[in-house]
């Protein structure tokens, strides 16, 4: 089967391709393409520059998006479930209802992204920048936080239960009516973190905090 090598494409020729068999788009250039509403499940956009692209309602179930250029593009309502995101850069991306259960973002850059009322269950984010994310009701139950950088995020009403927050920095993130059933703190530096309006069912937190929780 033929493998694409790098260079530029339109929306028309990767689906001509997609629909001929072909999975292998390494490298390739989609900056600005419309891609909405098409099924490209199981796709290799490893280094792809999908930069300002729109994918909105699209099927990437399974992709390959390794270090792939997301910077604003447009995932409202995509489905990524199982998605390898490894590295990507999804700074100021729309991915407001995204599907991205059991995707992988360790590393990924998510600064300022919107994920209001995303599917980020058992998702790996460890190591991810969310710094000034929108996570406004978002659903992280079970998703992999390890060192993860939440600092200034929204977290209004996002469930985080069975999370693993180990090392994540929460320094000036909103947690208002937010769901940390469950999770064990003491190894989250919780310095100036209000959790005073959170859910606490379950939760561990140092013998050292002096946090009022309610």
């Amino acid at each position: 089967m033929e493998t694409w090598k790098a260079g530029c494409m339109d929306a028309d020729q990767i689906l001509k391709r997609y629909c001929a068999g072909e999975r292998n788009f390494t490298q390739v250039s989609l900056h600005l393409a419309n891609l909405s509403e098409v099924c490209l499940a199981g796709i290799n956009l490893d280094r792809a520059n999908l930069a300002n692209a729109t994918l909105s309602h699209a099927n990437l179930r399974g992709a390959n998006l390794i270090e792939a250029n997301l910077t604003a593009a447009a995932l409202w309502r995509t489905d990524l479930s199982g998605a390898n995101l490894i590295w990507a850069n999804l700074k100021a991306a729309n991915l407001i209802r995204a599907t991205l259960s059991k995707a992988d973002l360790h590393k990924g850059n998510l600064v300022k992204a919107d994920l209001r009322l995303a599917d980020l269950r058992d998702a790996d984010l460890s190591g991810a920048n969310l710094a000034g994310a929108d996570l406004r009701y978002a659903n992280l139950s079970g998703a992999f936080l390890a060192k993860a950088n939440l600092s200034g995020a929204d977290l209004t009403g996002v469930n985080l239960s069975n999370t693993d927050l180990s090392y994540a920095n929460l320094a000036k993130a909103i947690l208002f009516k937010t769901d940390l059933s469950c999770v064990d703190f003491t190894e989250v530096n919780l310095t100036q973190v209000d959790l005073h309006h959170c859910v606490l069912n379950g939760v561990i937190l140092p013998e050292s905090s002096l946090m009022k929780t309610g």
